[in-house]
């Protein structure tokens, strides 16, 4: 018997060391700036973007986001900090009329003063990156106000520029760097504790 009521004891405790930290699973909102590159120029110009001219010629962007996170702990002892896994699913563009989906998978720790941070893969048009990111629960009643500040390093790759002397023979070709454009998401999301 005195088993049953310890387990029981010790359940009920780390529940109620669990509630401690929130789950802030729910809608996003937010935008992004775009670093000059591939990214940002088919934000300005879409498809009528000439790629014969160099990536990165229309300079930087900046597009809103929508979107939902979901997340799963683990680690979670009933102690000060969790480990979290979220999955990040987002669309931007829309105020363009475009459709630019990401999705993001983060594995971090939540504290339960509502600082959290995490790294992970991030998957959009512009394929494989990784993304960093830190964020902070602001709090109002039952109310949680997660912003978090994400970062997508953009990658160096070399192209290729050509010059046309008329509309059929190449004139010249010029060989260049470019970086893929690195994003700096702020999102802000809401819910409602239990």
């Amino acid at each position: 018997m005195k088993r049953i009521l310890l387990t029981l004891a010790l359940g009920l405790g780390l529940l109620t060391a669990n509630a401690q930290i929130e789950k802030l699973a729910g809608p996003r909102l937010g935008f992004t700036f775009i670093s000059p590159g591939p990214i940002a120029d088919f934000l300005h110009d879409g498809f009528d973007f000439d790629e014969d001219d160099q990536y990165g010629s229309t300079g930087a962007a900046f597009t809103t986001l929508y979107g939902w996170q979901w997340e799963s702990r683990f680690a979670d002892g009933g102690g000060e900090i969790v480990g979290i896994v979220e999955w990040i699913v987002l669309v931007g563009g829309m105020e363009k009329g475009m459709f630019l989906p990401s999705a993001s998978s983060i594995i971090g720790a939540r504290m339960d003063n509502g600082l959290e941070f995490g790294v992970g893969p991030n998957l959009s048009l512009s394929g494989i990156g990784m993304v960093f990111g830190v964020g902070y629960n602001f709090k109002s009643g039952n109310l949680n106000l997660p912003i978090n500040i994400s970062v997508i390093p953009g990658k160096s790759m070399e192209g290729t520029a050509y010059n046309f002397n008329d509309a059929t023979q190449i004139n010249e070709e010029t060989n260049y760097e470019y970086n893929t454009g690195t994003r700096v998401a702020i999102t802000l999301g809401f819910n409602m504790s239990k």
